[in-house]
Order: C-alpha cells, then sequence, then structure tokens
C-alpha cells in the first residue's frame, strides 16, 4: 500500500531500538480517512472468507478494527489489557511480552466473546516478535475457533513475529513491510 509506505516515510519516526513512532496517523493521532482506506484494503483482501468476527487488542488495534468490520459488517472483539472489574469471572487471560517496553502484559477476553462457531480475522496495527498475536491466536484456538487471517498495518520484519505465524500455516497480511530501520532509514520489502 503505497500511500501507507508514504505516510511512514513523511510522519513517521525512528527510535532507538527497534521503535518506529506512527502517532501523527495510526496510534495516538488517528487519520480517519487514512483508516478508511485501511479498512477498504483488508476489506478487499478478506471479503471472500467466512469471517463473522474480527479479534484485535486494546488500544492501537481498535480503529483500524472497526473500520475493517463496517465493510465486513462484522462486530469487532477486543483483548483488554489487564483483568477489569466489569469483565465476567470466566475469560481467556494469555501473558504477552511488550515488544516496546520490557515488561509483560496479560491480556483478556471474555469467554462469552469467543465461540467454536467464530471465523476470526485478527486485526493489529503493528507486528514485531508476534507475541501479542500469538496470544490472540492461542485464545481463538482455546474457544475452538477458526483463523481465517491476519492483517497487520505494518510488520517489522527484522523482529521476525511474521515469520513465525506464516509458519504456523497462518495467512497473514501485511500492508508495509519494513526490512530495516538501521540509522533511521526505513527500507520497505515489496
Amino acid at each position: 500500500m503505497d500511500l501507507l509506505k508514504e505516510k511512514i516515510i513523511k510522519e513517521g519516526i525512528v527510535e532507538s531500538g527497534g521503535v518506529l513512532r506512527v502517532d501523527n496517523f495510526l496510534n495516538h493521532r488517528l487519520d480517519i480517512e487514512f483508516i478508511n482506506e485501511v479498512g477498504l484494503y483488508f476489506k478487499s483482501i478478506f471479503q471472500d472468507r467466512n469471517i463473522n468476527k474480527i479479534l484485535t487488542i486494546e488500544s492501537s488495534g481498535i480503529a483500524i478494527a472497526t473500520i475493517t468490520a463496517q465493510y465486513l459488517h462484522v462486530p469487532v472483539v477486543f483483548a483488554k489489557k489487564n483483568i477489569h472489574v466489569n469483565l465476567p469471572n470466566d475469560v481467556y487471560v494469555e501473558e504477552v511480552k511488550s515488544s516496546t517496553a520490557d515488561e509483560n502484559n496479560i491480556i483478556v477476553v471474555s469467554k462469552e466473546m469467543l465461540s467454536p462457531e467464530d471465523n476470526i480475522l485478527i486485526v493489529d496495527d503493528f507486528l514485531a516478535k508476534g507475541n501479542a498475536l500469538k496470544a490472540l491466536i492461542t485464545m481463538v484456538e482455546h474457544a475452538g475457533g477458526k483463523i481465517e487471517g491476519v492483517g497487520i498495518v505494518i510488520e517489522k520484519l527484522f523482529q521476525g513475529g511474521g515469520d513465525e505465524i506464516r509458519n504456523m500455516g497462518i495467512d497473514l497480511v501485511s500492508l508495509a513491510k519494513i526490512e530495516s530501520m538501521d540509522d533511521g532509514k526505513i527500507i520497505f520489502r515489496d
């Protein structure tokens, strides 16, 4: 997606430790017209699948998942970070090691939200080491659902998470694949 690559080059900020900040359009301030294009693109890729639900993780994945769901006419479920008092007692819980902060987090989805009848599209903003994505996949597997595909906006290939997911036999589509960000220069792979 050329529009995404242009926005990353123009508005993205490369920081140490393999961090790419895209605060201006994707995960702090939202460029709704751009996110609409992302949703339409994911629709064009996944519309022929039997998807009945989109799964993401709070918070940055929610906007992308919501716009995509609007075009696929399905609901969105998002994994919450940490256990909240407003969740039922029966939940799926997975531990996720953060790629950007050296810490472990808990993500939670109510068991009422996932079922064996679900054909899930997982959508998220970034894929680095794949820890969050693997946790979401595990939740769907525990629920007995089927993963129809994964849509990622930006994949950092040099961190290897995408390779692991693809080796699991999951159809993973990334709109921008970053080969490297050495010395602040972003190199994309087509």
